[in-house]
């Protein structure tokens, strides 16, 4: 495929097509200095235009883009994407960001592949032995969907009617059929990518690396179990990370309550104002500032909560309590509010949860038990309005948070769940941009990257899924979850080890939840390599890697997470170099999107202006930056690739033939400056 970037034709501009690849030096090099690969690079052409790969140059126009794919495909059976390790000791790596298995290519995947083939065929023609590690990630929230709704359309069960085991091999069912889509179609945008190492995150080399990075991470007291307040999303059941909710400005409604103070008279209340009136079953307190004069008679006294046949609750004082928001009062709900639950861990008041697992309320709503969460906000407006404990309603925009996969409306939820404790793992990974082993291009993102590390977290691991990788931890029949388990590497292990403490009667039961895939996502640079075994050849030739290039928008999903994990499991950064890019957007510069109708299908571009306009025009973004995405581009520089070909055309036209060994030195020793 032609070059992806005018900046090649020069020398000297070399350093503004990525600083990674070129100094800002202008030499003269000789021809002879590149390597094309292992074969003398004189009979490329011959050899190539004898097995049919290429039209004949003195009968084609213009370069006929339709015999893109079979040029790859020839590319790829004669092994040019293997690294040559007879070239030398100092590789050029890069691991590839894999894909969810469940995906179609979008101008995301073109992006990061075109860039990425720049660098290795880059490295690999100077002669550095070079691999680039494909492979694609189990997605597990994403794929156990996709597999539901197919059940569901296709034979009208659910998931919960079938066992683990039968609904995880209709998964696996589902990967063989579908699970390639995505590969080849980046081997349609030309990723000379080494395919005899792909990986799967699910695969058995990768699934060994977790268990012992799981079980590592326990022994050293950085793995814990606990009760929490977690992000809940009712419709997947299942917990997902901070970096999976998404925040959107949304109109809504302000709900003003009256709450009686106990003992007083029918002039003596305090009126909250709330977005969610529905989790006022869950609250513990009612704080009001300590030197708001308008309440301070009130303080240290009791107030009913409505509708829950006179329950009450403490009202007390913080400074926590934003004056000026409402009326100045705060319902304190602790098991449904991020900061309700800091402020009642600081307090010590109690937690109460309302809500079960499928966002309908719990016995604790009394008569609301059962109800829908949304549903419920209806009736219990309605039943305060007639108990007239309703002040008023007014519209109100707040921050809605979403989940990222499915859309709907997070519910804070405590949770027991795993946990990893981040702060040493993070501190680690500080010292390495500090101390300069690793740089991140543009040097900008450096800043946000150590503001994210040094206010870090602990991240919650565990996932109420079937599909991933199940959690290596036992418990035992009759005994604490929470305080009675065994970790291990296997069944057997694991049972080895619970009859050594409890008995050689004792029964175990292994916990069903299954790892956050970014889990086995942070361990991809070196597991993709061999680890564990330290002792593999490609893990002892390939790492550390050389950089690791992708989207800016995973800078903390994913970037900081493997810098971290690989510190902490090899003792080095994974790689040296993070080189970030910005997204695609369209012609106007708006995100693209389904509802907007602007999403760009990069599959039907190749068909229209061939894989190597396409790339060219994703290559001419700056790093770090967003690019906009038009047809005139494309159709422009469709024009320029043809030009290139008509140049390569004039070249092999007026090579001399394989046996003048004469000129061929001649053209060897020549200087390109």
């Amino acid at each position: 495929m032609a070059l992806s970037n005018p900046l090649l034709l020069s020398s000297c501009s070399f350093h503004r097509l990525n600083p990674l690849l070129f100094s800002r030096r202008c030499y003269g090099t000789k021809l002879s200095q590149w390597h094309f690969n292992s074969f003398n690079h004189r009979f490329f052409a011959i050899a190539a235009s004898q097995n049919g790969v290429f039209t004949s140059p003195e009968v084609a126009k213009c370069f006929d883009f339709a015999s893109e794919e079979r040029i790859y495909n020839w590319w790829d059976s004669q092994g040019y994407f293997k690294p040559n390790v007879d070239r030398g000791n100092d590789p050029f790596v890069i691991s590839m960001p894999p894909p969810n298995v469940t995906g179609f290519l979008h101008m995301g995947h073109a992006m990061f592949v075109t860039l990425e083939d720049i660098m290795v065929r880059y490295h690999r023609m100077k002669g550095r032995p070079t691999l680039w590690i494909p492979g694609t990630d189990h997605a597990g929230i994403a794929t156990q969907l996709v597999v539901e709704r197919m059940l569901a359309s296709e034979e009208g069960i659910k998931r919960v009617e079938l066992s683990r085991d039968e609904f995880t091999s209709r998964v696996w069912d589902w990967k063989e059929k579908y699970g390639g889509t995505i590969i080849n179609q980046i081997k349609r945008l030309g990723a000379s990518c080494d395919w005899t190492r792909e990986h799967f995150t699910l695969d058995e080399q990768l699934s060994r690396a977790v268990i012992e990075a799981f079980v590592s991470l326990h022994e050293k007291g950085l793995i814990y179990q606990g009760s929490y307040m977690v992000n809940w999303s009712p419709s997947l059941q299942t917990a997902v990370s901070d970096l999976e909710v998404e925040y959107s400005e949304e109109p809504g409604t302000l709900y003003y309550v009256k709450y009686r103070v106990a003992g007083g008279s029918k002039s003596d209340f305090l009126t909250i104002a709330t977005t969610r009136p529905e989790t006022l079953f869950g609250d513990t307190a009612i704080a009001v500032h300590p030197q708001d004069d308008r309440y301070s008679k009130y303080i240290g006294r009791q107030a009913i909560v409505p509708m829950t046949f006179g329950r009450h609750i403490p009202i007390i004082s913080d400074k926590y309590v934003d004056k000026d928001f409402g009326t100045g009062v705060l319902k304190v709900s602790p098991g449904h509010d991020h900061n309700d639950y800091l402020l009642a861990r600081k307090l010590g008041l109690p937690i109460l949860n309302v809500m079960n697992k499928d966002g309908t309320l719990n016995e604790v709503a009394g008569l609301y038990c059962g109800l829908d969460r949304f549903e419920a906000r209806k009736k219990l407006w309605s039943d305060l309005e007639e108990t007239g404990l309703a002040v008023k309603k007014e519209p109100h925009t707040s921050r809605v948070p979403r989940s990222q996969r499915g859309g709907e409306v997070i519910e804070p939820l405590v949770s027991r769940q795993w946990f990893v404790s981040m702060e040493p793992l993070a501190e680690k990974a500080l010292h390495a941009v500090e101390k300069g082993e690793l740089k991140i291009i543009p040097e900008r993102f450096e800043k946000i990257y150590n503001h994210w590390l040094s206010n870090i977290k602990d991240w919650c691991i565990s996932r109420q899924l079937w599909w991933g990788h199940r959690i290596p931890v036992w418990y035992i029949e009759g005994k604490d979850c929470e305080e009675e388990y065994v970790v291990a590497k296997t069944a057997e292990e694991a049972l080895a080890k619970a009859q050594q403490k409890y008995g050689k009667n004792v029964e175990i039961y292994q916990d069903p939840d299954v790892l956050d895939t970014w889990f086995s996502s942070a361990l991809w640079p070196f597991s993709t390599l061999g680890w564990p075994d330290v002792s593999a050849e490609d893990f002892k030739q390939f790492y550390p890697t050389t950089l690791l290039e992708t989207g800016h928008d995973i800078l903390f999903f994913w970037v900081a997470r493997m810098v971290m994990m690989g510190i902490e499991f090899t003792g080095t950064v994974p790689f040296s170099y993070v080189y970030l890019h910005g997204l695609i957007r369209d012609s106007q510069g708006r995100k693209m999107s389904k509802t907007l109708g602007n999403v760009v299908d990069p599959i039907d571009t190749i068909k229209e202006f061939g894989t190597d306009a396409l790339r060219f025009t994703l290559a001419l973004g700056t790093a770090g930056q967003d690019l906009n995405l038009s047809t005139e581009r494309l159709t422009s520089n469709k024009a320029f690739t043809n030009k290139l070909w008509n140049a390569g055309k004039f070249v092999l036209q007026n090579l001399p033939s394989k046996d003048d060994t004469s000129a061929w030195e001649s053209i060897a020793d020549y200087k390109v400056y």
